[in-house]
């Protein structure tokens, strides 16, 4: 079996059962520290898979798993049982609970939580600048809150500074622009609510979104229609007006 390459800087403490695949990094500091400057802890029996790459500073609990090219910054806080999946990025100064799961191709940005339990779907995007780029866009950077148990669809979109609340349910591909509260289901762009997850067990949630999918729908073909509609009176008035013309020339002549 080829040799397993991996870069270990100064001060990083591997837990036992630690296993890593080729061209994992570790340790890797960040602009303006030394090697070693910060700590690097990750706790007992973890799967740190091929190029995965995690800075200094970051203390991570036990049973740690990783996807293949995974980023993870510096200075975060991960507990115990989280799995990050394949690409997915975690910025700096993010907090991750107990038994979290991220999917892969997912980006959460600095100063996000992440409570215990909660579950994020591939390729969701959080956010953390209301104005990029604004004088004050990085004083005022603010994750999302995910509470304790709440689940996020795929594909979802989540803006700065919003919570989605304990047991509630994100449906995939919706854009959440303000607070979800707990025990609830959204859907949609923007995020409406759909149902509580209280449902959940009679597939009322299931039926629910069918129905607002239909209404969706429904609203879009009405639309389409008016518009028809509209065209077809217009072009009614146009030849109106021509033949209007038609008969006075008729008259004058």
């Amino acid at each position: 079996m080829d040799q397993v390459l991996i870069k270990k800087y100064k001060n990083v403490f591997l837990g036992p059962g630690f296993k890593g695949e080729d061209f994992v990094i570790i340790g890797k500091p960040p602009v303006g520290e030394k090697d070693g400057s910060l700590r690097t802890v990750i706790g007992i029996n973890a799967l740190i898979r091929s190029h995965t790459v995690i800075y200094s500073g970051n203390n991570i609990g036990g049973n740690f798993q990783t996807g293949h090219h995974v980023m993870i910054r510096e200075n975060n806080i991960i507990g115990d049982d989280v799995s990050i999946g394949t690409h997915t990025v975690i910025e700096h100064d993010v907090k991750i609970g107990n038994n979290v799961r991220i999917h892969s191709n997912a980006f959460i940005p600095e100063y996000s939580i992440l409570e215990d339990n909660s579950w994020i779907g591939p390729n969701v995007v959080f956010t953390n600048s209301l104005y990029p780029l604004s004088i004050n866009a990085k004083r005022d950077l603010k994750g999302p809150l995910v509470r304790e148990k709440a689940k996020i669809g795929a594909n979802c979109t989540i803006l700065p500074g919003v919570i989605i609340g304990r047991n509630s349910l994100v449906g995939a591909g919706s854009v959440v622009i303000k607070d979800v509260e707990k025990n609830t289901v959204v859907a949609g762009n923007p995020a409406r609510f759909v149902n509580d997850i209280s449902n959940l067990h009679r597939n009322d949630v299931l039926f629910d979104l069918d129905a607002f999918l239909r209404k969706m729908h429904h609203w879009w073909e009405n639309k389409k229609r008016y518009w028809k509609v509209k065209r077809e009176i217009k072009q009614i008035r146009k030849e109106q007006r021509e033949i209007e013309k038609r008969r006075k020339n008729i008259i004058n002549a």
